[in-house]
């Protein structure tokens, strides 16, 4: 699992992330900007409000946290089964 380091609010509902191993990059949240929980990013100066969580996650106050992972694929555009290769599955053979 990785955890990311630091976190910083840009323009256009994008942040930029650090992760543990490195990597960095940025990702664009704003399809996710006012449908449900994330209704309260509406408002820019709660979206500023964000920062790393103790388990490596973004979190808005304790409304909001997103998964480390997920915006690790996202930043790398790499596939679930490349980051956990223990997902990939070998055909049964009989």
């Amino acid at each position: 699992m990785r955890k990311i380091s630091k976190v910083k609010a840009l323009q256009g509902y994008r942040l930029e992330l650090e992760f543990d191993d490195g990597v960095s990059g940025t990702v664009d949240l704003s399809d996710l900007v006012g449908k449900g929980v994330f209704a309260l990013l509406c408002d820019r100066r709660a979206f500023e409000q964000v920062r790393v969580g103790s388990s490596g996650e973004l979190v808005w106050g304790d409304q909001i946290d997103l998964c480390p992972d997920a915006l690790y694929l996202k930043v790398t555009g790499r596939t679930p089964e490349d980051v956990f290769p223990a997902l990939r599955h070998e055909p049964a053979r009989a």
